[in-house]
């Protein structure tokens, strides 16, 4: 319900505006310690990684599929810390892509002693399946995140996610005020093409004034050219809507409307989570190719 959203939105927001406030706050004593940045929106992520388990855990059930909460909240929390730990733990590429590989690896074997434990082969497929889907969307998908913090202030993890969330709002009140073309109306028939160039529009404009804004106040290594954030805003802006497609195909295969109830009005961390999970990469790999000062 709407006032439940009005609730529910600014306290949200008030949540994460102080974790990234004290998380800021701490940089300096990480230095002095040589620990890496962060450290606070990591145990932070590390809730939510375990929230995130157990909204998939709950997909899966629904749709008949055998699964473990054990299972998939030790994968999202091995896939996260294997990305979040790999810059610190690996001194050349190859240790990294190791930190990373052993992760999944790990993910697997977690499956595999569940399903030994049961002593029953059926259904160890779609468990070891869960489970290592779990693994990437609770924990490598998040750990992106935790990786650009690492290298910035953790300002630009609120205007990215702040830039990625605006497509939402573009979008939807555009599809609400001129929509008339259905995106893909089997998945997710409320969607529309003029909602979806609607959202991308007002994503590029605020990634290009959030990259402004770094211009004038960011400090050296987090100034982005104007270009590059509207790029970006761009680009998350397409990756997230798949990111909310690709929920919406849970909750139809599982027959759910919402991927939890904990967020009164919004549903549950996924239906929150949904589009910047899939924009982490994308924001990652911008910020380590562009051109910054």
């Amino acid at each position: 319900m709407l006032w439940q959203r009005l609730i529910t939105g600014p306290l949200l927001i008030a949540l994460i505006l102080g974790v990234v406030w004290f998380d800021g706050s701490l940089d300096d004593f990480a230095q002095e310690r040589g620990l890496p940045h962060g450290l606070l929106l990591l145990l932070f992520a590390l809730v939510l990684s375990l929230l995130i388990a157990r909204e998939l855990t709950a997909f899966l059930r629904a749709a008949g599929m055998r699964t473990s909460l054990a299972a998939t909240s030790c994968a999202a929390l091995l896939g996260l810390l294997a990305t979040a730990a790999s810059p610190q733990l690996g001194a050349v590429r190859a240790d990294s892509a190791g930190i990373a590989a052993t992760g999944f690896t790990l993910m697997l074997l977690v499956a595999l002693v569940v399903m030994a434990r049961g002593r029953d082969p059926k259904g160890s497929l779609m468990l070891a399946g869960g489970t290592l889907l779990a693994g990437v969307y609770g924990g490598v998908l998040l750990g992106f995140w935790i990786l650009v913090r690492e290298e910035h202030s953790p300002w630009i993890v609120v205007g990215a996610i702040l830039t990625t969330k605006s497509c939402d709002i573009g979008a939807y009140f555009t599809g609400r005020a001129i929509g008339r073309h259905k995106l893909i109306p089997w998945l997710s028939p409320k969607k529309t093409w003029e909602g979806l160039v609607g959202g991308v529009i007002v994503a590029t404009s605020v990634g290009a004034a959030l990259a402004h804004l770094t211009m004038t106040h960011g400090t050296e290594g987090d100034r982005i050219p104007w270009w590059i954030g509207a790029l970006g805003g761009a680009l998350v802006a397409v990756i997230g809507q798949a990111g909310d497609l690709a929920e919406s195909s849970f909750k139809r295969d599982s027959g759910l409307k919402d991927s939890g109830n904990l967020l009164p009005g919004m549903g549950g961390v996924l239906d929150v989570l949904d589009s910047p999970l899939f924009a982490g990469p994308v924001v990652y790999w911008l910020l380590r190719l562009a051109p910054l000062s």
